[in-house]
């Protein structure tokens, strides 16, 4: 089932959803489950399981009781139980796999304030009504805009999703701070004349629900695969050796990107056999202090106390053993003893594997021209003549 903005060809096909996956009413939605265990059969005995996970607008799902026995199967639309009237979504998962998701997230099935339930298929009446209500979400969303700019409120309304039956609209907004919209949600039931309900977001959910292009140039991954969102602090920039510019270090909801997380546990473990940066060497030629760490290579660059521009390079191992004799009270000689080990040669050789010309072809003296030769006779024999004509004269 797809909805009005869903492209189709001529052959009614689908081609594409304009929403980039935002509807909730089709296969392209971000967070689509693979049911593991649907070709698994139950134990002799055992009743199926009654819960199913329903998906509603931007990929946000709720689990439900089947308590009516309906024959459900993934992509069905249904109508489910709202705290007032109901609610129009899609069946993504049903089965034991819904049962294991409910115990990841503690979500007992009894609990009839948190579970509600399903009533029946949703037929073409609700699904019209469904499509007519989605149908005014965006004008509405430009004019709660306007009305939030016209009383000064400091707050985004970033979207706006009505209940399936069009019987209430909730506005989600980000705020930096406490908002007081008493007077908005009067303006907004006068003029929309319909229930409001303001739900606060956060910016990383904000991103998710809207999607985007990352800087990586592909889809964010809080709209496409992240579900839980983990603080990030600048400690995992610094463990990677990162550059502290929030231009660079931010994603498109303002705050450090999530993927700053992703290879910290594979640095940190690196870390490990590095010892710290505060940490001096003790040599009878001076006291050494790091400048420098290749977490990569495993090296590190050390400078004498005075001689801030004289790096010498070791390895981890080497420093180690250097600070493991000053706990002995013992000194080295000088890092210089180390550090000859790792001097590179920098030099650069190319060869010519391609057929082309010498590097160095630039380099030789340019051939003096024959047309300079004829020149310069020419100069000289005019010379020649007018010496000559001068003593006729004379």
């Amino acid at each position: 089932m797809a909805c009005n903005s869903c492209a189709t060809g001529k052959d009614g096909q689908p081609k594409g959803c304009k929403n980039n996956g935002t509807c909730g009413t089709d296969s392209c939605n971000k967070l689509t489950v693979f049911d593991w265990l649907a070709n698994m059969s139950l134990p002799n005995g055992q009743e199926p399981f009654i819960g199913v996970e329903v998906r509603f607008k931007n990929g946000r799902k709720q689990y439900y009781k089947n308590s009516e026995n309906l024959t459900l199967s993934i992509g069905d639309i249904v109508a489910t139980q709202a705290k007032s009237g109901h609610d129009i979504g899609m069946v993504t998962l049903t089965g034991e796999l819904v049962r294991v998701q409910m115990k990841r997230k503690k979500i007992d099935i009894e609990d009839s304030e948190n579970v509600l339930k399903i009533y029946r298929k949703a037929s073409q009446k609700d699904i019209d009504i469904w499509s007519s209500a989605r149908d005014k979400e965006e004008p509405m969303k430009v004019k709660a805009r306007q009305f939030a700019i016209d009383l000064n409120l400091k707050m985004k309304i970033s979207d706006i999703e009505y209940q399936g039956d069009g019987s209430k609209a909730t506005f989600y907004y980000t705020a930096e701070e406490r908002v007081d919209f008493r007077e908005l949600i009067k303006v907004f039931a006068r003029e929309f004349k319909t229930r409001i309900e303001m739900r606060q977001v956060g910016f990383r959910q904000e991103a998710a629900r809207l999607g985007g292009i990352g800087s990586c140039g592909r889809e964010l991954c809080c709209s496409t695969w992240l579900t839980d969102f983990r603080s990030v602090s600048t400690s995992a920039a610094r463990y990677q050796q990162l550059s502290l510019n929030p231009l660079k270090l931010a994603g498109q909801c303002g705050k450090l990107k999530c993927c700053l997380n992703y290879e910290l546990d594979a640095y940190l473990d690196a870390l490990k056999a590095f010892p710290k940066n505060d940490t001096k060497l003790y040599t009878e030629k001076g006291t050494a202090v790091c400048q420098k760490t290749d977490i990569f290579k495993g090296l590190m660059w050390y400078a004498y106390e005075g001689e801030w521009m004289n790096w010498h390079v070791i390895t981890t191992e080497q420093a180690n053993e250097i600070i493991a004799k000053n706990k002995k009270k013992e000194k080295v000689a000088s890092l210089e003893e180390y550090a000859a080990e790792h001097i590179q040669d920098t030099k650069a050789e190319f060869e010519n594997v391609v057929g082309q010309d010498s590097l160095t072809r630039f380099d030789n003296p340019k051939p003096k021209k024959k047309r300079n030769k004829n020149r310069n006779r020419n100069k000289n024999r005019n010379k020649n003549r007018n010496q000559k004509q001068n003593a006729k004269k004379n």
